[in-house]
């Protein structure tokens, strides 16, 4: 730690130049002080190359990569060969003297005809591999996968686990983690900001269908292991697909620039044996039975508030504090007049519509149950002691 005080020192004192390398290299023993290393179905330290492939168009992408690359090489070396070896021989200096010709109808074919041929040879694998990334047909699970500042949410719509759905968020640990500065000396740092509460779990070998779209600005489904990145567009629907020839977990995040959280964007796929996955579908079947709750129910305070304390902790927490104080942007929602305000329509505006230009999110995805019994929590917390319920039902309403 010392060599990197030492970096960091020099570089605020030398000319610029010399400055950003000093920075930089004072940002690579900052990192070396905790244990990074190779995340399996995520990216590994120093990865210089493509993911290594889960599915036959992840394959195919490396191949036509490499492929492209040695055709450009070839190019390149032929044609600055040819020029550096004129100059060098034919130069003034050695008594050559430059020669004085006109139209060559060879020189002109060559120059059509060769160009021409390699352009079908890189377009031909080209358009195949597209192709077959477009060919979501006689899929046998399609996934709603539903892009949100900042998080993702998975609707099952077709095949074994139909009904399905849930949010997939930065697990707050790793938010927690994050605002402290990151990991510390000697911590694991190898899944860091990719860690999730809820995976998108899915089967091996069965064609899984992704439908993209998003709720407020553009996000991306990316996951370098198989191959895709398809924009989640408001308003539209696009899709994609894989099919995963390995169990595992699969790591990716959203590629597009989606706000001021971007980076707590997380994917994380997990996959599964047929066996296994047909037991987790059981398992998250039961688990949402027994959470459908009746929205005509009647709550009262001390349950709501204990439902309510875990929906802030997953989903508040992170912005507003354990304290409720906010921080910067973020409004504190101890003390807050809207909080403690006895018309609860106005708390409930902003948590299905968000605010603030979408720096409050909207949380129309998560229950009425869960918003009645987060919005009665922030009421009953803190110094808000107001004893004021908010019932399912209101948020029902509201939404009509």
């Amino acid at each position: 730690m010392n060599v990197c005080k030492t970096l960091c020192y020099l570089a605020r004192t030398l000319p610029l130049r010399a400055a950003n390398l000093l920075a930089f290299l004072a940002a690579w023993f900052g990192t070396a002080a905790y244990a990074v290393n190779d995340l399996p179905g995520g990216p590994g330290v120093r990865q210089y190359n493509l993911h290594p492939a889960v599915t036959k168009v992840a394959e195919d992408q490396a191949w036509l990569h490499w492929f492209m690359l040695a055709i450009c090489l070839t190019i390149f070396v032929a044609v600055f060969g040819v020029m550096f070896y004129s100059i060098l021989k034919h130069r003034k200096s050695v008594g050559h003297k430059s020669a004085n010709f006109h139209e060559s109808a060879a020189v002109e074919i060559a120059w059509t005809v060769v160009p021409f041929l390699i352009v079908i040879a890189m377009a031909l694998p080209a358009t195949k591999a597209v192709v077959s990334e477009k060919d979501t047909t006689n899929s046998d699970l399609t996934i709603k996968a539903t892009g949100m500042q900042w998080k993702w949410g998975y609707d099952y719509i077709k095949g074994e686990g139909e009904g399905i759905a849930m949010l997939s968020t930065l697990d707050n640990a790793q938010r927690v983690l994050s605002s402290a500065g990151g990991p510390k000396a000697g911590e694991s740092a190898d899944d860091y900001l990719l860690k999730v509460d809820q995976p998108l779990v899915v089967p091996v070998n069965k064609k899984i269908r992704v439908i993209t779209t998003a709720n407020d600005v553009i996000h991306a489904f990316m996951v370098p292991a198989f191959g895709i990145n398809q924009d989640a567009i408001p308003g539209f629907v696009r899709d994609t697909w894989f099919r995963a020839e390995k169990v595992g977990d699969f790591y990716g995040q959203c590629s597009k620039l989606c706000g001021k959280e971007h980076s707590y964007m997380p994917i994380h796929v997990k996959v599964l044996s047929a066996q296994d996955y047909s037991a987790w579908v059981a398992g998250k079947n039961k688990e949402m039975s027994a959470k459908a709750d009746d929205p005509s129910k009647v709550w009262v305070l001390a349950d709501l508030k204990t439902r309510g304390e875990k929906v802030y902790a997953a989903n508040c927490q992170a912005c507003h504090q354990v304290t409720g104080k906010g921080g910067g942007a973020i409004k504190a929602l101890d003390g807050s007049a809207v909080v403690l305000d006895s018309d609860h329509a106005k708390q409930i505006a902003i948590l299905l519509n968000g605010a603030n230009n979408g720096a409050m999110p909207a949380w129309k995805s998560l229950s009425d149950t869960d918003l009645a019994a987060v919005i009665s929590y922030t009421k009953n917390n803190w110094s808000n002691q107001t004893g004021q319920t908010v019932q399912p039902a209101e948020l029902l309403a509201a939404r009509k």
